[in-house]
């Protein structure tokens, strides 16, 4: 059998990993890679095998880096299975067609530019249709419960702790009398971390894919991230100023959404209003508030008093495009949670475009920006910034909580890989990081009785 390395290598988007056996060939997610807008359409295009060939995806869970390139996977012959999660199901349904209509808009717009040029019109990834002709593909499983996707393997599902409906893998396949076990992370999350459960130990294997994003790096606890938050609102309030807070709608808008409902009920927040300002993260709020089975004790509790974890009087949820203008020409105190969480499409940029030059704002990073994205940009607190194709003075105040992240840092990613019996463990490979991060992990698994982690490069196969 042999596992060749695709999207996510030495570098963070596009998770893709393809398995070859006899039995058939499995695609372990099929991610879109976010980054400088050239290069991403390139390898956006590109597949480690004839699309038509291959016979199931494993899918552990429903971030766009991970589900991303499913509707182009099906338009280019894709006709298998599509194993996930119940909750990743159905965020894959809004998500997908979230970014099937940014496609159709990208490309619009781009066609527009050209033809002025007398430019070659461009096609988007995908489209509509073809997410609705992928989404047929799903099906459910549940989480402890093997399954057997093709002849020879067999698959069980745990809960990753990392969004809603994240899953770690473990594939064992039988081929020529011999059985291999391969661990796939997917994303790991964090302990004691509001809403989600924590990660689920994996089960023993003999080889692993195991994520690296935050490999060297430590998160500050979670209740100093709250103090934190609390703090920036009521000091940016002070100035006069708007809090712009660029979030993924999964996962990240629901924390900070149920931050700031506890931090409302515990009267540490000026009286000012809060916008969710993201058609996708109203429509994915609607999808936690449909799998309670995915919570932890500690929101079930606080629910006992809230109901509404995702809903307090000063928070609205804002779907109309007009309504969205009309938070950019206020010139009130007012905290905006907007989609993506990267700065690089939605409407975050029309309200880091109104905002960035004012002093008396403030930009909060609450997560991962990859390389070469506007967000990067600002955690790199650059005096300018590119926003739609014009420079911005970023005289905002920028304030990074890597501690938001769900994400595991490189103790706890140590710690969940220590649970897996080194003696069996014959070789890690590490994905999802860039090559500073992978190195760190590696250093650190190493002193944990890991020896020999590897960032393999796009393309680069092995025999297992």
């Amino acid at each position: 059998m042999r596992l060749t390395f695709w999207g996510a290598a030495q570098t963070v988007t596009g998770s893709m990993h393809l398995l070859d056996f006899e039995g058939g060939r499995v695609l372990m997610d099929c991610g879109l890679f976010q980054g400088r807008r050239a290069e991403a359409n390139r390898l956006n295009r590109e597949f480690p095998a004839p699309p038509s060939s291959i016979d199931v995806v494993l899918l552990s869970h429903a971030h766009i880096d991970h589900s991303g390139l499913l509707p182009r996977l099906y338009r280019e012959g894709f006709r298998g299975r599509v194993y996930a999660t119940a909750a990743t199901r159905d965020l894959c349904d809004s998500m997908l067609a979230d970014s099937a209509f940014i496609q159709e808009k990208d490309a619009a717009w781009v066609n527009k530019r050209e033809r002025r040029r007398g430019g070659d019109a461009v096609q988007p990834l995908y489209g509509m249709l073809d997410v609705e002709g992928v989404m047929e593909c799903f099906e459910e499983v549940a989480y402890g419960e093997t399954f057997r996707p093709l002849p020879g393997l067999t698959v069980e599902y745990r809960d990753a702790g990392h969004i809603l409906g994240s899953a770690t893998m473990a594939l064992t396949v039988e081929e020529r009398g011999r059985t291999v076990t391969v661990g796939f992370t997917g994303d790991v999350g964090r302990e004691d971390r509001p809403i989600l459960r924590d990660p689920q130990p994996m089960p023993d294997c003999d080889y692993l894919i195991c994520e690296s994003t935050y490999g060297g790096m430590k998160h500050d606890p979670p209740d100093l991230a709250k103090d934190r938050l609390a703090e920036v609102v009521s000091e940016t309030a002070a100035r006069g100023g708007k809090v712009i807070i660029p979030a993924f709608a999964v996962g990240r808008t629901q924390e900070i959404v149920y931050r700031l409902d506890e931090l409302t009920n515990e009267g540490r927040l000026p009286p000012i209003p809060v916008y969710v300002d993201s058609p996708l993260a109203v429509n994915v709020t609607e999808v936690f508030q449909r799998h309670p089975e995915c919570y932890d004790e500690e929101l079930l509790a606080y629910m006992e008093n809230d109901n509404q974890p995702f809903g307090f009087a000063r928070l609205t949820y804002v779907r109309d495009v007009q309504d969205s203008k009309r938070l950019n020409a206020s010139r009130l105190p007012m905290v905006i949670v907007s989609a993506s969480g990267m700065c690089e499409a939605g409407r975050i940029l029309h309200h880091l475009r109104n905002n960035v030059e004012d002093p008396k704002n403030t930009v909060m990073i609450v997560g991962f920006c990859a390389p070469h994205t506007l967000g990067r940009r600002i955690v790199e607190r650059r005096p300018e910034v590119k926003i739609f194709g014009e420079p911005y003075r970023l005289r905002a105040h920028v304030e990074v909580m890597n501690s938001y992240s769900a994400h595991a840092d490189e103790a706890e990613l140590v710690e969940f890989v220590g649970h897996l019996d080194p003696d069996r463990l014959q070789r890690i490979f590490l994905v999802h990081g860039d090559a500073e991060r992978q190195l760190a992990l590696r250093d650190a698994l190493e002193a944990a009785g890991y020896p020999g982690a590897y960032g393999p490069l796009r393309g680069e196969s092995f025999e297992l």
